[in-house]
């Protein structure tokens, strides 16, 4: 199913540019991203609401109805036909402001989290009255939820907020397809999660539709995050408190090199999308930091030290599966080498995916997927020391629009299904496919300078058995290559004569 464009970013984006004014990009990003989130509370309400409503039985304002299904209960001031009815009133600034305000008190998971800085003076209130006009679709409704329009449209913002500003977007919404595939290869059924960078939560919430999926118990696993960004973290707050998953994401934003709000914590799972390549991230200030296990990662980028935190998180038979740039895998720069090298050679690494590109809305860099345990023998049933898998995926995937692609459940299927048999979890017998995946011994890698690369290994896909005899296929090849000769030879001919008649014979 192509899901990559929803109909409504684009009305979105302009919506934002709407409020724009003088404001800079972070004040109406959080103000966009605030009237996002109380449309989104207000549909899921108003949807139950009606359910209600037409149940003679029940009743449609009794908070303990919707607390039940995990919506939020919105009180008649904050919801969204008040808030439209009164759009173009001068004061509607202070009416958003007080539905945040009744919105916390209803509900104390939000507490501190919704944006009130809609009154204030700098605020254009006739473009405040537009935008709230502009959102005449749904994006809370349970089918808007299945598809988890909040992290899509925050993924679409952060995009185009950080291309308009001139930035690198490294900081976003990792797509669900990325997501799914490694939800799908990990399967976390039960225990802990992290995410050290953990964005507005997409990870946690693939988990959870993950084991809901599988029959599984949502309170089985124990949500762990952090994240830097102050708008992302609440984002992320709100994002999971909406589908009722209980995160511990620290008291507050932080930088998770500089301030590891999760000291102590051995993860079962660890899913990240790290921002790739970080420059600035305060290597200088980490010299002897105890998680460089296996070498000091270079201070201008962050790639190998995102690697060895996580490692240094990873519970005895946990593993963590991470999204990195495609430079990860053989770069030699400021000692990275190394370090793969140590990994490699400490049978830490699992598997390496190259996935295809356009799959990310903010950039076109293309990527791959690491999977990491601190054991091979505890992850799985199949001898597999000393050995890793690689997998060739950047012929998966499908358009799903003009400029960006997708997984297919069949994409995900298929991959997920050939690492489980590598793990021997699952009933299929594993077997390397050409071109496609090929179960490699660390001796041939180490051979190869210790480069993670697939293509490397995985060889080219058998070419499918056409049934021409091979006689038969020359004479017809060499029969055509004979007619293109002739007329190559025929058009370099009148090519000669239109020079020639023009004085520039040749």
């Amino acid at each position: 199913m192509a899901t990559a464009n929803l109909g409504f970013e684009e009305n979105l984006w302009k919506m934002a540019d709407k409020l724009r004014g003088s404001m800079d990009s972070g004040e109406y990003k959080n103000v966009v991203l605030g009237l996002l989130f109380l449309k989104y509370v207000s549909d899921a309400f108003e949807e139950k609401y009606i359910e209600l409503k037409e149940d003679e039985w029940a009743d449609e304002e009794d908070r303990d109805e919707y607390i039940a299904e995990n919506i939020f209960f919105v009180p008649k001031e904050a919801r969204w036909s008040f808030i439209k009815d009164n759009a173009k009133k001068p004061e509607v600034g202070q009416l958003i402001d007080a539905a945040m305000v009744a919105i916390e008190k209803e509900n104390p998971s939000l507490v501190g989290v919704l944006p009130k800085s809609f009154a204030r003076p700098e605020l254009d209130k006739t473009r405040l009255g537009e935008t709230i006009d502009l959102f005449s679709f749904k994006v809370g409704d349970e089918e808007s939820r299945e598809k988890d329009v909040i992290g899509r449209v925050y993924e679409y913002f952060l995009s185009n907020f950080a291309s308009a500003e001139g930035k690198n977007g490294g900081e976003f919404y990792t797509p669900s397809s990325v997501v799914r595939l490694l939800v799908e290869m990990l399967e976390p059924y039960k225990g802990r999660v992290y995410d050290p960078a953990c964005g507005s939560g997409g990870m946690f919430v693939q988990s959870s539709k993950f084991i809901k999926e599988h029959q599984g118990r949502i309170d089985n696993l124990s949500v762990y995050g952090q994240e830097s960004n102050p708008t992302t973290w609440k984002l992320c707050k709100m994002n999971l408190a909406i589908r009722g998953i209980d995160a511990n994401l620290g008291p507050h934003h932080a930088d998770t090199f500089l301030n590891d709000l999760h000291k102590g914590l051995k993860a079962d799972y660890i899913m990240a999308n790290p921002p790739f390549n970080i420059k600035d991230w305060g290597g200088d200030k980490l010299k002897d930091d105890v998680r460089w296990q296996y070498g000091i990662p270079p201070e201008g980028n962050a790639n190998y030290a995102w690697i060895q935190h996580m490692i240094s998180k990873l519970a005895p038979a946990g593993t963590a599966g991470f999204v990195l740039a495609n430079g990860s895998m053989s770069s030699n720069s400021g000692g990275e080498g190394e370090i793969r090298k140590k990994l490699i050679e400490n049978d830490l690494v699992e598997c390496v995916v190259t996935l295809p590109g356009q799959l990310f809305y903010s950039t076109p860099i293309p990527v791959c997927i690491w999977f990491v345990s601190k054991s091979k023998a505890k992850t799985g049933k199949r001898d597999r020391d000393q050995k890793i898998l690689f997998i060739d995926a950047r012929n998966e995937g499908h358009m799903a629009d003009r400029t960006h692609k997708e997984f297919s459940d069949e994409d995900i299927q298929r991959i997920a299904e050939r690492f489980h048999a590598w793990r021997g979890t699952n009933e299929i017998k594993y077997t390397d496919e050409a071109g496609f995946c090929k179960e490699v011994a660390i001796e041939e890698v180490r051979e190869n300078d210790h480069i993670l690369t697939p293509g490397r290994y995985v060889g080219l896909a058998d070419e499918e058995e056409d049934g021409e005899p091979f006689e038969e296929k020359m004479a017809r090849l060499t029969n055509e290559l004979s007619e293109q000769f002739a007329k190559s030879k025929e058009l370099e001919e009148q090519i000669r004569k239109a020079l020639g008649g023009i004085g520039y014979g040749i």
